[in-house]
């Protein structure tokens, strides 16, 4: 059975902190949930301190989504390799609303509604 994408509007405000320092904070954030998965939550690039991100060589491929880009956050606390990741070309009509948008491994920095 093929995972249908689900993607809407996140409810409220999302942050993203890492290393005491706010990455992302978001009242514009996507939803995105995929089969049975938990749902993740996609930053548009406008509320993210981009200086803080920085593009790693690591790449990914999803059959509906595309390939995945991922980047490295600079903290003062240090730097956390592959924290993100963003679909720029995504290769689904289904997926094209996730262009522009990044979102945050929760295992390796904090993402939390507020």
């Amino acid at each position: 059975m093929t995972k249908t994408i689900t993607i809407r509007p996140a409810s409220g405000k999302y942050v993203v902190r890492a290393g005491g320092a706010i990455v992302a904070e978001s009242a514009a954030a996507l939803e995105v949930s995929e089969g049975d998965l938990p749902p993740v939550i996609y930053f548009p690039r406008e509320d993210i301190a981009m200086a803080l991100l920085e593009k790693s060589s690591s790449t990914t491929k999803c059959p509906k989504k595309g390939t995945a880009s991922y980047f490295a956050v600079s903290t003062a606390a240090g730097q956390i390799d592959d924290a993100a990741w963003s679909y720029e070309a995504p290769a689904t009509d289904e997926a094209q609303a996730i262009a522009g948008h990044i979102a945050f491994f929760s295992n390796r920095v904090t993402v939390e509604q507020l």
